[in-house]
């Protein structure tokens, strides 16, 4: 199959854009594919939209400045040409009880702390934080790399929605409504093993506030890791597209955190952006003996979605250093691997573009939109 995609990608022809923005046609069978690629990466921006840091991160045992064991820190970054990265603020699902969601709380408050170090005292020369789609455009003008914040569960939102405030204010732009259990906010996807299948039927009465609270701040909803009814759910009651940070497609990889097509479907109907991951479990089942999950796994994945809602809902994320990579893009120094097949399937730089962060961009701007709206006009 690779063989056969090869042979096609260099009979083709590509249409990419020239430096002076116009459109030049490139006879792959005559021109160096990898430099073509190459060219490609360089010019789009390239945004990862989940990448998990430890508890440690940006101390000296965890120093995202030095190329280390971890998938993404900054050296590998710029030798991939990863360009932006949403740094996620973690917390794994415990109780929901007062003081369960206290202690979420203040893990949550340490992970915001450790990624404003990495960019406000250690590293400010070579990454910036954006709080806003515009601040990503800027930030990387300026020749520097790009974090952004998404946090990874609602658990630590308590049952205060002033929580969400404290965490726009901290440069949260995403929230995962929920992560492996059921919290106070949505069902998940994957129950732990104590739990139903449900608690709330999709979304709890708070968890509608919780919707609705984002939408006014501008923090995008992100539907990776919940059930589907709280997916579906918050489609139809968001003002503002809604993101699936780290997911992939069910067609092709039937396990409970990928999306069926109804909710592929929804999440396009919604102007939303499924950000198809590299983890290796959602892309394939394999068996003892079968090939490496690879690029071309996660570039099927792609394709399925594409085909299905169109390219301008889909994106492309990692999930390193959360059990994200895969043969060909195993951490961010490999980021290019996934554009070069990309363009191997005869994807356009347009394409690309939207695929590598253009969606992903013009979904924030959209939430952005609303959350000026709605602060303008509370009653609308």
């Amino acid at each position: 199959m690779r063989g056969s995609r090869m042979k096609w990608a260099l009979a083709a022809f590509l249409v990419v854009a020239a430096c002076d923005d116009e459109s030049v046609q490139i006879q792959v069978g005559t021109t160096d594919v990898d430099a073509v690629a190459r060219g490609i990466h360089e010019r789009v921006l390239t945004v990862d939209t989940h990448d998990d840091i430890p508890f440690d991160f940006a101390t000296p045992m965890a120093d995202p400045g030095v190329r280390g064991d971890r998938q993404v820190d900054l050296p590998k970054m710029r030798e991939g040409g990863l360009n932006a990265g949403f740094f996620v603020v973690y917390v794994g699902q415990g109780d929901n009880t007062a003081e369960g969601f206290a202690d979420a709380y203040e893990v949550a408050i340490t992970k915001f702390d450790a990624i404003h170090r990495m960019t406000e005292a250690l590293y400010p020369r070579e990454i910036g934080l954006a709080r806003s789609a515009a601040d990503v455009e800027r930030i990387h003008a300026e020749g520097r790399l790009v974090a952004a914040i998404g946090i990874e569960n609602g658990w630590p939102v308590g049952t205060d929605l002033a929580n969400l405030t404290k965490f726009h204010e901290l440069g949260g732009r995403y929230i995962t409504l929920a992560h492996n259990g059921h919290n106070q906010i949505a069902d998940s996807a994957q129950p732990r093993q104590d739990e139903p299948a449900e608690l709330h039927g999709g979304l709890s009465p708070f968890g509608r506030d919780v919707v609705a609270e984002m939408n006014r701040l501008g923090i995008m909803i992100d539907v990776s890791h919940v059930s589907k009814n709280s997916m579906l759910q918050a489609t139809v009651l968001s003002e503002a597209p809604v993101i699936a940070s780290h997911s992939s497609c069910r067609a092709l990889c039937d396990v409970a955190r990928n999306m069926d097509d109804e909710q592929l479907r929804a999440l396009g109907d919604n102007g939303g952006v499924i950000q198809i991951v590299a983890l290796d479990e959602f892309l394939r089942a394999t068996a003892p003996g079968d090939a490496p999950v690879s690029v071309v796994d996660l570039a099927n994945h792609i394709d399925y979605a594409v085909g299905l809602i169109g390219i301008e809902h889909v994106g492309i994320s990692s999930d390193f250093d959360g059990g994200g990579g895969v043969e060909g893009w195993a951490d961010a120094s490999e980021t290019f691997n996934v554009t070069r097949e990309l363009v191997d399937r005869g994807y356009s730089e347009e394409q690309i573009g939207k695929l590598w962060g253009g969606n992903l961009l013009r979904v924030w701007r959209e939430v952005e939109a609303v959350a000026a709206t709605m602060q303008t006009d509370p009653a609308e």
